[in-house]
């Protein structure tokens, strides 16, 4: 039997990847998400265990709220695996152009994936951010403080906060001994949000997750914050996954050629590898890959967690704001204070990239025997 998009051979690959992509995302996201929230409530004296927060998730969400934030991750995946094996592809094809056996040496390899996974971070962490959000939401339960005050400025810079007019008028009692310079400091004050509310500390992110609510309030930068160290994240996983990868790839061939009688000329002559044999390489490739640059995963996700309003960035550009750490720490955008947990998480991370590069490549050849 042929599929039914055999004619249509671009259509009949986009469509295997795109299904596989989503296939493999929700397969593993669950996993994701208690990696990104142990990352998040770790300490240098304080580490949540797995059935922590288990429990504070199933408090909270249910166990739906594992799946928090899936759509976002689905569409960062589709946009950020085409960059990466897109990028991949080009280069390998740049690499092999004149050579008789078509052959990708594991240098080349990992150099193409180094370049592929840098293109991929600057493609898919707009929706990293807006995901992460989501999947802190599902252990947080929001409560609005003070009595409803309908006022739209306050609500739509303070997610999750109503105006408190007991905590208002007692700030204006107190600026009322003031000789006001202003012609009108009341109306000036109830454009201020955190007056309004009588909160003066800037909102957790479980209450800042919407597309609307972080350019808002922080402003359209914060969809790429945390990009310093998820390109050193992603480079790295690109490189060690397809260096890994390529490196299985020819060791198998290599057996498979042992084989075959008379003995093929080239690698290229044994044939295809087996689509099982193939996806137990790339989920292996992917566990190796994580393991390395787990530590810059930390450092990107604890830096998309802080919500740091328009203010707070003006204020630190005005008082000319150093980051604080070594070189190496402001270079790769690491703090300082998340030096004793880079590395917290590190187990659920190497399970969901493996499963999920295991599904991925899997899926990928069910869906193209299917509609091929």
């Amino acid at each position: 039997m042929v599929g039914p998009l055999r004619d249509h051979m671009f259509a009949g690959h986009a469509l295997a990847a795109g299904t596989a992509t989503a296939a493999a995302t929700s397969l593993s996201h669950p996993l994701d998400t208690l990696k990104t929230l142990i990352q998040v409530g770790a300490g240098p004296k304080q580490k949540l265990s797995l059935s922590q927060v288990v429990h504070q998730v199933k408090s909270a969400s249910g166990i739906a709220g594992l799946y928090s934030g899936l759509g976002w991750s689905i569409v960062g995946k589709f946009a950020g695996v085409g960059a990466r094996f897109g990028t991949y592809e080009i280069l390998t094809a740049f690499y092999k152009d004149g050579r008789e056996d078509n052959h990708v040496y594991v240098s080349e390899a990992m150099l193409a994936g180094i370049t592929s996974g840098a293109i991929e971070s600057l493609t898919c962490t707009p929706f990293e951010l807006l995901k992460l959000r989501h999947q802190i939401s599902s252990t947080s339960q929001i409560k609005p403080i003070g009595p409803p005050m309908p006022t739209p400025l306050s609500s739509k810079l303070l997610p999750g906060y109503s105006p408190s007019p007991k905590a208002f008028s007692s700030t204006v009692e107190l600026l009322s001994v003031l000789s006001p310079k202003h012609p009108d400091l009341l109306g000036a004050l109830k454009t201020d949000p955190w007056m309004l509310t009588g909160s003066g500390r800037v909102p957790v992110a479980s209450e800042v997750k919407g597309l609307s609510s972080v350019v808002s309030l922080e402003g359209l930068g914060a969809l790429w914050r945390g990009i310093r160290p998820g390109i050193f994240r992603d480079s790295i996983f690109g490189g060690f996954f397809f260096a890994t990868w390529q490196f299985l790839h020819e060791g198998m061939l290599t057996w498979k050629s042992l084989n075959i009688n008379p003995p093929p000329k080239s690698l290229e002559e044994a044939g295809p590898v087996s689509p099982l044999a193939s996806s137990l390489a790339a989920g292996f490739s992917a566990t190796v890959a994580a393991a390395v640059s787990h530590s810059f995963d930390t450092a990107k996700v604890r830096s998309q967690a802080a919500v740091l309003p328009k203010y707070v960035m003006m204020e630190r550009k005005l008082l000319k704001w150093k980051t604080p750490g070594v070189w190496i720490e402001r270079f790769t955008g690491t703090s300082p204070t998340d030096r004793k947990i880079l590395f917290r998480g590190i187990s659920l991370r190497m399970a969901r990239c493996g499963i999920a590069s295991f599904g991925l490549v899997g899926s990928y050849y069910l869906a193209v025997d299917y509609l091929l």
